[in-house]
């Protein structure tokens, strides 16, 4: 299916937020994520199921000095 990450277009195979996010190594605590432009709190990842045409936006907060 076809959705939109980030601005760009992506072609996927998995089915929640939580799959997408373990497909692409980003399960740390600082990532925020946005579907269908809401917030998505982290314990409602998994029952968020994704759709064609579904738009992403994922944060990942980087600490440093």
């Amino acid at each position: 299916m076809k959705i939109t990450v980030n601005g760009n277009p992506e072609t996927i195979d998995v089915c929640s937020i939580t799959d997408y996010l373990v497909e692409k190594g980003l399960t740390g605590e600082g990532v925020v994520v946005e579907h269908n432009y809401k917030i998505v709190k982290r314990a409602e990842w998994q029952g968020v199921q994704l759709r064609e045409g579904d738009n992403l936006e994922i944060l990942s907060f980087v600490g440093g000095g």
